[in-house]
């Protein structure tokens, strides 16, 4: 019981820091001078690690997503309706969440590892002492620059998922390219895509957020460094998919469907 009740009450302390942190790097990002060469640097290496693999990764997603809505469509009679539904899947749900993977786990680990090899080598700690924020630093570049490839990856993405999808859905299950394309615009309107940017914006704060403050908590010297690193993978999947079920569940209350 003892045990239990010390799990949960660490459990609220780690949330508390993360909070705590999150909020550090709010107010930093409109503190000056900002570090404009770190946050570039930092947007280059995240967008060069994680393009690609986010391509790849979203042509399945996209032809999955189709194949599997087609025979759902097709068993209810509702096969014009398969490149409509397609598209929405994709772009409000996968494309987000597939590029928040990526980002996390290529650059978010590797924010990770940076910080904690710099927090066991004392770095961190030695900026402090010097009076400078690590938090304006380090942490708000990597924070912005995980946001900002979030938000163009998850363009990049969406496009790629639906021409996976397009293809797909023509070749493998014999639809016709103008019914696609028609039952598109007949069912899709313009906050669909926005919410999906708003989406890859808040997973690429978290992202970066949650890699920034597992790399400045590391324990047990360089093999902490490595437990911090895999920690932050799995706690970004966790906070990614509770938070889109909360922005979903707002999304669909908030913005009617087209014709509804």
């Amino acid at each position: 019981m003892d045990k239990s009740r010390s799990a949960v009450v660490s459990a609220l302390n780690e949330f508390g820091s993360l909070f705590s942190l999150g909020l550090d790097v709010v107010v930093n990002m409109f503190r000056r001078p900002f570090q404009a060469r770190e946050f570039i640097q930092q947007f280059w290496f995240i967008a060069s690690v994680s393009i690609l693999p986010a391509a790849f990764v979203a042509i399945p997603f996209g032809a999955v997503i189709t194949l599997q809505l087609g025979s759902l469509t097709s068993q209810i009679g509702a096969e014009s309706f398969n490149g409509a539904a397609s598209v929405l899947a994709v772009i409000q749900q996968a494309s987000p969440i597939v590029t928040t993977l990526i980002i996390a786990g290529a650059g978010g680990s590797a924010i990770c590892a940076d910080l904690g090899s710099r927090t066991i080598r004392e770095e961190i700690d030695a900026m402090k002492v010097l009076g400078v924020s690590p938090v304006q630093r380090l942490v708000v570049p990597r924070v912005l620059a995980s946001m900002l490839a979030s938000v163009l990856l998850n363009g990049i993405v969406s496009v790629v998922g639906v021409a996976g999808g397009y293809f797909f859905n023509v070749i493998m299950q014999d639809g016709t390219p103008g019914a696609f394309l028609a039952s598109f615009s007949a069912l899709a309107q313009l906050p669909d895509l926005w919410v999906s940017e708003l989406k890859a914006l808040i997973f690429g704060f978290l992202a970066g957020l949650v890699a920034a403050y597992r790399g400045l908590n590391p324990k047990g010297g360089p093999k902490g460094v490595g437990d911090v690193v895999n920690q932050s993978v799995v706690i970004t999947f966790l906070l990614l998919f509770f938070v889109n079920f909360v922005i979903s569940v707002i999304y669909l209350q908030i913005v009617p469907a087209k014709g509804a």
